[in-house]
């Protein structure tokens, strides 16, 4: 199965902001010749029919794949499952099975419990790339510009499988990096997850205060710029945390140790030991954003 051959027929299930980014992408990149896109809301599949994000739609996941080439499942993480055992007896031998989930050990074990005979077109995978935003009208063209994408290959993976889910991640106009399951997680415990984690918690500590519609009403471009992941879909990151428990558990006792220094700072009035934390912190922010910056130009 070559990429340029142009002849893939995608089926993506779960059509949103991730899978039907990466059909638009391939798309027009003319990677694939059809999409089959699958979800549970018929309303959300006909509007993806109609905005060309998908060529098909389906209800049923078993007939759907039973035709493909390549599968992307791009549900959230706590469906994975279901998804994985509802399909296995039905995917053709050589087809490639990838994945837009934002955790990884979580959907390996998945795949060795449900798919232990596709192993080797197994290709778990994670775009860097998100919005508040879902659904099928979410999809938009150029999504992928730029992005970083995080390849996690099991030791059982056929090179040519993990190649295909690579080069057209790369059509998509991603940059594409490979890690191990387990760094993945790590990794965006600290610098995805917490975040999150931290934004939905501060927002709901203010709305348990007897004055919180005045807080909200006072709110302005700081807590509008810190709050932002908080309007993300609760459902989705509900998944993502527990799915990376254990990493996110450590991130959350090293995030406490912190607060707790900076409480002890503030309580004893230590004004050179809060600048200097201050400083670091803002010089740290500073030079990824020149990264940032750089790599997004």
């Amino acid at each position: 199965m070559q990429v340029g051959e142009g002849g893939l027929t995608l089926v993506v299930i779960g059509v949103g902001l991730i899978g039907g980014s990466f059909a638009l992408a391939l798309k027009r990149a003319g990677k694939v010749a059809r999409v089959i896109g699958v979800g549970r809301s018929a309303a959300n599949l006909q509007r993806a029919v109609e905005l060309g994000v998908i060529d098909e739609a389906s209800h049923d996941a078993a007939t759907a794949v039973a035709r493909a080439d390549l599968v992307l499942v791009a549900t959230p993480v706590g469906q994975m499952g279901r998804v994985f055992a509802e399909i296995a007896p039905h995917l053709p031998a050589d087809c490639v099975l990838t994945d837009g989930g934002s955790t990884k050990s979580d959907v390996v074990a998945l795949m060795r419990q449900h798919l232990p005979g596709q192993l080797a077109h197994c290709v778990p995978a994670h775009p860097i790339a998100g919005s508040d935003l879902s659904g099928a009208a979410a999809a938009q063209y150029g999504l992928y510009d730029n992005r970083r994408i995080v390849v996690t290959p099991l030791p059982e993976t056929d090179p040519t499988a993990a190649e295909l889910v690579r080069e057209l991640w790369q059509a998509c106009g991603a940059r594409v990096y490979q890690m191990s399951a387990g760094e993945h997680d790590a990794v965006f415990a600290t610098v995805s997850h917490l975040p999150h984690l931290l934004a939905f918690a501060y927002v709901d500590a203010i709305v348990g205060k007897a004055d919180a519609e005045r807080c909200f009403d006072f709110a302005a471009t700081g807590f509008r710029d810190f709050t932002r992941i908080a309007g993300s879909h609760p459902e989705m990151w509900r998944d993502i945390a527990l799915a990376n428990r254990d990493a996110l558990l450590v991130e959350l006792d090293t995030f406490q140790q912190t607060l707790d220094a900076l409480r002890a700072e503030l309580e004893a009035g230590d004004a050179e030991a809060m600048m200097q934390r201050f400083e670091r912190a803002r010089a740290a922010r500073q030079s990824w954003q020149q990264k940032f910056n750089r790599g997004n130009a």
